[in-house]
Protein backbone atom coordinates (compact mmCIF):
# COMPACT_ATOMS: atom_id res chain seq x y z
CA UNK A 1 0.00 0.00 0.00
CA UNK A 2 1.27 3.47 -0.81
CA UNK A 3 1.45 6.13 1.91
CA UNK A 4 0.81 9.85 1.77
CA UNK A 5 1.10 12.41 4.57
CA UNK A 6 -0.84 15.69 4.72
CA UNK A 7 0.63 18.26 7.11
CA UNK A 8 -1.80 19.97 9.47
CA UNK A 9 -0.74 22.09 12.43
CA UNK A 10 -4.07 23.51 13.64
CA UNK A 11 -5.92 22.38 16.75
CA UNK A 12 -9.42 22.26 15.26
CA UNK A 13 -9.08 19.22 12.99
CA UNK A 14 -12.44 17.45 12.75
CA UNK A 15 -13.18 14.16 11.05
CA UNK A 16 -15.09 15.95 8.28
CA UNK A 17 -12.21 18.32 7.59
CA UNK A 18 -9.58 15.56 7.75
CA UNK A 19 -11.52 13.26 5.43
CA UNK A 20 -11.96 16.06 2.86
CA UNK A 21 -8.24 16.81 3.07
CA UNK A 22 -7.39 13.13 2.60
CA UNK A 23 -9.62 12.82 -0.48
CA UNK A 24 -8.23 16.04 -1.94
CA UNK A 25 -4.64 14.88 -1.36
CA UNK A 26 -5.33 11.50 -2.97
CA UNK A 27 -6.74 13.29 -6.02
CA UNK A 28 -4.16 16.08 -6.28
CA UNK A 29 -1.20 13.71 -5.95
CA UNK A 30 -2.55 11.83 -8.99
CA UNK A 31 -3.00 8.71 -6.93
CA UNK A 32 -6.74 8.36 -7.56
CA UNK A 33 -9.45 9.94 -9.69
CA UNK A 34 -12.36 9.20 -7.38
CA UNK A 35 -11.11 8.24 -3.90
CA UNK A 36 -13.37 6.77 -1.25
CA UNK A 37 -12.58 5.97 2.38
CA UNK A 38 -12.56 2.25 3.19
CA UNK A 39 -11.32 2.52 6.79
CA UNK A 40 -10.08 5.18 9.21
CA UNK A 41 -8.45 5.64 12.59
CA UNK A 42 -8.30 8.58 15.01
CA UNK A 43 -5.21 8.63 17.22
CA UNK A 44 -6.44 10.75 20.16
CA UNK A 45 -9.37 8.53 21.14
CA UNK A 46 -8.54 5.33 19.18
CA UNK A 47 -11.85 5.55 17.31
CA UNK A 48 -11.90 3.57 14.07
CA UNK A 49 -14.16 2.34 11.37
CA UNK A 50 -14.99 -0.34 10.81
CA UNK A 51 -14.99 -1.38 14.42
CA UNK A 52 -15.96 -4.44 16.36
CA UNK A 53 -15.55 -5.49 19.95
CA UNK A 54 -12.10 -6.90 20.59
CA UNK A 55 -10.45 -5.37 17.51
CA UNK A 56 -7.05 -3.77 18.09
CA UNK A 57 -7.57 -0.05 17.34
CA UNK A 58 -3.89 0.34 16.48
CA UNK A 59 -3.99 -2.11 13.57
CA UNK A 60 -7.43 -3.47 12.67
CA UNK A 61 -8.60 -0.51 10.56
CA UNK A 62 -5.48 -0.72 8.39
CA UNK A 63 -5.71 -4.49 7.91
CA UNK A 64 -9.39 -4.19 7.03
CA UNK A 65 -8.73 -1.41 4.54
CA UNK A 66 -5.90 -3.27 2.83
CA UNK A 67 -7.98 -6.44 2.59
CA UNK A 68 -11.01 -4.66 1.15
CA UNK A 69 -9.63 -2.77 -1.82
CA UNK A 70 -7.61 -0.03 -0.12
CA UNK A 71 -4.44 0.93 -1.93
CA UNK A 72 -3.49 4.30 -0.44
CA UNK A 73 -3.03 5.25 3.21
CA UNK A 74 -3.35 8.97 3.89
CA UNK A 75 -2.32 10.41 7.24
CA UNK A 76 -3.67 13.88 8.05
CA UNK A 77 -1.66 15.69 10.69
CA UNK A 78 -0.90 13.50 13.67
CA UNK A 79 -4.57 12.71 14.28
CA UNK A 80 -6.22 10.77 11.44
CA UNK A 81 -5.30 7.88 9.17
CA UNK A 82 -7.43 6.90 6.18
CA UNK A 83 -7.25 3.91 3.86
CA UNK A 84 -8.54 4.93 0.45
CA UNK A 85 -9.69 3.01 -2.60
CA UNK A 86 -10.42 4.05 -6.17
CA UNK A 87 -14.15 4.04 -6.92
CA UNK A 88 -14.15 5.80 -10.29
CA UNK A 89 -14.37 2.60 -12.33
CA UNK A 90 -17.49 1.20 -10.70
CA UNK A 91 -20.71 1.21 -12.66
CA UNK A 92 -23.86 2.62 -11.15
CA UNK A 93 -27.22 0.94 -11.45
CA UNK A 94 -29.34 4.09 -11.44
CA UNK A 95 -32.82 3.85 -9.98
CA UNK A 96 -33.68 0.46 -8.55
CA UNK A 97 -37.46 -0.10 -8.52
CA UNK A 98 -37.95 -1.33 -4.96
CA UNK A 99 -40.78 -0.81 -2.54
CA UNK A 100 -41.86 -1.87 0.92
CA UNK A 101 -44.45 -4.57 1.42
CA UNK A 102 -46.17 -5.64 4.62
CA UNK A 103 -47.30 -9.27 4.60
CA UNK A 104 -50.55 -10.49 6.16
CA UNK A 105 -48.61 -11.63 9.24
CA UNK A 106 -47.23 -8.10 9.75
CA UNK A 107 -43.65 -8.83 8.64
CA UNK A 108 -42.10 -6.07 6.52
CA UNK A 109 -40.15 -6.68 3.32
CA UNK A 110 -38.25 -4.73 0.68
CA UNK A 111 -39.27 -6.02 -2.75
CA UNK A 112 -38.04 -5.69 -6.30
CA UNK A 113 -41.22 -4.28 -7.83
CA UNK A 114 -40.88 -5.70 -11.38
CA UNK A 115 -40.67 -9.21 -9.95
CA UNK A 116 -43.97 -8.77 -8.14
CA UNK A 117 -45.78 -8.24 -11.45
CA UNK A 118 -49.52 -8.09 -11.87
CA UNK A 119 -50.15 -11.48 -10.28
CA UNK A 120 -47.95 -10.86 -7.19
CA UNK A 121 -45.08 -13.33 -7.27
CA UNK A 122 -44.21 -15.04 -4.02
CA UNK A 123 -42.51 -12.94 -1.37
CA UNK A 124 -39.63 -15.44 -1.23
CA UNK A 125 -38.73 -14.74 -4.87
CA UNK A 126 -39.16 -10.96 -5.02
CA UNK A 127 -38.46 -9.75 -1.50
CA UNK A 128 -36.07 -9.75 1.44
CA UNK A 129 -37.12 -9.21 5.06
CA UNK A 130 -36.69 -5.64 6.31
CA UNK A 131 -33.97 -5.64 8.95
CA UNK A 132 -30.92 -3.60 9.99
CA UNK A 133 -29.17 -4.51 6.71
CA UNK A 134 -31.89 -3.46 4.28
CA UNK A 135 -32.88 0.10 3.52
CA UNK A 136 -36.43 1.11 4.31
CA UNK A 137 -37.95 2.56 1.12
CA UNK A 138 -40.66 4.68 2.81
Amino acid sequence: MQNLHVNYQGADLTFAKASMMAKAAATSENQMQSPSIVAWHQHSNHAMSPSYEGADPATFWEKYGAGNGGRLEVTVGDEYDFVMMETGGFETVGQIPVRNLVADDGREYVCLAPMLGDQCASIEKACVPLDEWTGNQY
